[in-house]
C-alpha cells in the first residue's frame, strides 16, 4: 500500500514507503526502546497562528496533550519496571517541564529535553544535518546516551545546557528569526517610500558584515548600546518613519526598549540599595575607551536622578580619583572595564553586575543580573 503525506515534505515520500519503522502501543514502545523520542503536539488556538489579526489576549501553548501523552508513558515505564531514556522535543515555554512533566515522573524515567531546529518542508534534512543539536539535560547517563546516538547519525555540534536553557533557546531561536525578517521588511518599506534604492541591495550589503553583524558579536546580555551612532541613528529614522507614514516605527520601538531595560536596572538598584550609598563603576559607552556619548550608564544615572536618588559615578579611563573601596556601598558595574573585576569591594557592600564577570568575594552581595543559577 502505498503512502503519502498530506503536504509536501522534500524526501518523504521515498522513506514513507520504504522504511523499517515498526508501530506499536505504548506498551510495546516501552518494552523494545532503550530511547524514546517525545513529539506530542502544544498548539496555539487559530487565533494565535498569525493568518488574523492579533488579538488582545495572550496565552500559553496548550500542554493538555504532552501531559497526558507523557503521564501514560510514563505510567507504562514504571509498570515495567527498567529504566528508559525520554526525550521531550516538543516547543514550550521556559519553565513548563519543571512544573508541569516532571511531577508526572517516576524514578524509572532518564528525561532529556531535546528541541528540534526543523522547517516544515525541509523536516528530514534538518534532522539529518541540522546546525547543531540542543540538549536540556536532567539526567547525566541518559544525555551521554543520547549524544552517542547523535554520533551515528552526523558530527554536528551537541549544545548541553539546563532544561529551562535549552526551553528559552528554543523559542527565542524562533524570536530571533521574527526579528531579523522584521527588520528586512521595514527596510523594504522604506525604501519603496524612499528614492533610488532597492532594499535587496541594502540588505546584501549588510550580509557582507560578517564579524560584527552576521555573527555572535553584540549577543552577551548588558547594558544597552551607544556611542555616537547607534541611538541618535534609531532617534533620526523614527522621525523619517513618521515623515514618511510607514505601516510601524521600528526605530522608536528599539529606543523604548532600550530606555525600559535601563530603567528596569535602576529599579533593580533601588530595591538592593537598602541605606547604602550608590556608585555606578563606569561612565563610558564600551570598556576600554574614554567616550562617553550615547552612555547607556549615564542614562542610568540620569533615570535615578530623576527618582531623586542620590548618585555617584567612576570611571578609570575619565577620572583622576579612585572610587572608595573603604566603606560599604552598592556598587553597580555600568561599563565592563577588566579593571573592576580586580577590585576588592568593601564587606558590607552590594555589587550588581549585568555582565557577569564580577567573581564572589566574602561577605559582599553580588547580583550577577541575568544568571538565575546562583
Amino acid at each position: 500500500e502505498t503512502k503519502e503525506l498530506p503536504y509536501r515534505e522534500e524526501g518523504a515520500d521515498d522513506l514513507l514507503n520504504n522504511h523499517t519503522i515498526e508501530w506499536g502501543s505504548v506498551e510495546e514502545v516501552v518494552a523494545k526502546s532503550e530511547i524514546i523520542f517525545v513529539p506530542i503536539q502544544t498548539p496555539h488556538l487559530p487565533k494565535y497562528e498569525g493568518t488574523t489579526r492579533i488579538p488582545d489576549e495572550r496565552s500559553d501553548f496548550d500542554y493538555t496533550w504532552l501531559k497526558s501523552g507523557i503521564k501514560e508513558l510514563s505510567n507504562e515505564i514504571n509498570k515495567q519496571g527498567k529504566d528508559k531514556i525520554v526525550i521531550i522535543i516538543s516547543t514550550v515555554l521556559p519553565g513548563t517541564i519543571r512544573r508541569d512533566i516532571k511531577p508526572l515522573l517516576n524514578k524509572h524515567v532518564k528525561l532529556c529535553y531535546n528541541p528540534f531546529f526543523i522547517a516544515m518542508g525541509t523536516t528530514i534534512r534538518d534532522f539529518i544535518s541540522p546546525e547543531f543539536v540542543l540538549f536540556g539535560v536532567d539526567d547525566e547517563s541518559a544525555y551521554e546516551t543520547a549524544k552517542y546516538f547523535y554520533s551515528t547519525i552526523h558530527t554536528k555540534p551537541v549544545y548541553k545546557c539546563s532544561i529551562e536553557e535549552a526551553e528559552m533557546i528554543k523559542v527565542t531561536y524562533n524570536t530571533f528569526i521574527t526579528m531579523k525578517v522584521c527588520l528586512a521588511n521595514t527596510v523594504m518599506e522604506l525604501s519603496h517610500k524612499l528614492e533610488n534604492i532597492n532594499c535587496d541591495n541594502v540588505m546584501r550589503g549588510l550580509f557582507l558584515s560578517n564579524e560584527r553583524l552576521i555573527s555572535t558579536k553584540y549577543l552577551i546580555g548588558g547594558m544597552g548600546d551607544g556611542g555616537g551612532c547607534h541611538p541618535r541613528d534609531n532617534i533620526a529614522l523614527s522621525w523619517l518613519s513618521n515623515k514618511l507614514d510607514l505601516s510601524f516605527d521600528w526605530y522608536d520601538n528599539l529606543m523604548k526598549c532600550r530606555e525600559y531595560q535601563t530603567e528596569w536596572l535602576s529599579d533593580l538598584i533601588i530595591n538592593h540599595k537598602k541605606d547604602l550609598p550608590i556608585f555606578i563603576l563606569g561612565k563610558t559607552f564600551k570598556k576600554e575607551t574614554n567616550l562617553v556619548v550615547g552612555s547607556p550608564s549615564i542614562l542610568l544615572k540620569n533615570i535615578l536622578t530623576e527618582k531623586n536618588i542620590s548618585v555617584e559615578m567612576y570611571d578609570p579611563w575619565i577620572d583622576d580619583t579612585q572610587p572608595p573601596l573603604d566603606r560599604p556601598s552598592l556598587f553597580f558595574i555600568g561599563t565592563n572595564h577588566d579593571i573592576f573585576a580586580e577590585y576588592k569591594f568593601p564587606v558590607g557592600s552590594v555589587v550588581i553586575d549585568p555582565w557577569r564577570y564580577i567573581k564572589n568575594q566574602e561577605g559582599v552581595d553580588l547580583i550577577s543580573v541575568g544568571d538565575s543559577t546562583k
